[in-house]
């Protein structure tokens, strides 16, 4: 039998680690920095030593992702009008066939989440990732974290009691979602503004986030007059060249727009009720770098 080489092993668990890396830090590129830093670690590594990869990995991944963050945090505070993280392409595809895993993972990358996660400290953050979207036993993550067991149960709680006050109450059916964000693209890229009431909630609200790099809200608009009046008015500016591509974000439908081919925003909906309850636009050039290849 084949020895697995120490690639075959770290390749085995990069979706996790990138999983884990990228709930953390709601940034491609930080992810992938990470996964890297990991691999570096782990071929250096004395491998002899390490009875369970996969449990080794993860740890290396989430301290680095950890010090990650704590840089990152002070670069937020001077970030130009609302952040969101950057746009992640999902695409579960056969390794999750459990319906209900494939829910919980789709919802622990959702836009909503990620952003309420922003504002749990680093090892909050940590802890919530590691149980609440892959099911980690408080004792493995206390190991991960060099923790006692007693003070991430404590974390675990402060997090899960954050994260239900703040994220949305309400659930996302996919099939209600796609057909809503056909019927929102038609009538924005239109300028229908009355089609786009009748498919906003009254009290709909619009998250641009441009880094101050391009041209978006700086602040959250928060009703549907004011929603549906900003679409319209992009609408008779236009996009050159525009076209636009479906594709699953952050675990959900959403819609990326081109220019001459190239990425201009993405757009994802929030839906309750058969109406559009938040829109979600990313337009921050650096955060759409890596849908250049799609």
């Amino acid at each position: 039998m084949a020895i697995d080489t120490a690639t075959d092993v770290f390749e085995e668990h990069r979706p996790v680690l990138m999983g884990v890396a990228y709930r953390m830090l709601g940034r491609v590129a930080d992810a992938e920095d990470v996964v890297q830093e990991a691999w570096l670690r782990w071929s250096g590594a004395d491998r002899t030593e390490v009875r369970e990869p996969r449990a080794y990995l993860v740890r290396i991944t989430t301290r680095l992702a950890i010090d990650r963050l704590r840089q990152a945090q002070s670069r937020n505070e001077a970030y130009v009008g609302p952040w969101l993280p950057e746009p992640y392409v999902t695409d579960f595809g056969d390794a999750v066939a459990d319906t209900a895993e494939r829910a919980v993972l789709a919802d622990s990358v959702s836009l909503a989440v990620l952003v309420v996660l922003e504002s749990l400290s680093p090892l909050e953050r940590a802890v919530f990732v590691l149980r609440e979207a892959f099911g980690y036993p408080y004792a493995d993550i206390a190991a991960v974290l060099d923790r006692g067991e007693p003070a991430v149960r404590q974390l675990a709680g402060r997090a899960r009691k954050h994260v239900d006050e703040r994220r949305p109450r309400y659930e996302v059916d996919p099939a209600e979602r796609r057909d809503l964000t056909e019927r929102f693209l038609a009538a924005a890229a239109e300028g229908d503004l009355e089609g786009l009431m009748s498919l906003l909630a009254p009290d709909a609200r619009l998250v641009g986030d441009s880094g101050g790099l391009s041209q978006a809200p700086r602040r959250v608009l928060d009703s549907a007059d004011k929603v549906g009046r900003f679409l319209v008015g992009v609408a008779k500016k236009g996009v050159p060249e525009v076209s636009f591509r479906f594709l699953e974000i952050n675990g959900g439908f959403a819609v990326l727009t081109l220019s001459a081919g190239k990425p201009d925003s993405v757009f994802q909906l929030d839906v309750a009720d058969g109406r559009i309850q938040c829109v979600y636009i990313m337009r921050n050039p650096e955060k759409l770098v890596s849908l250049s290849a799609i």
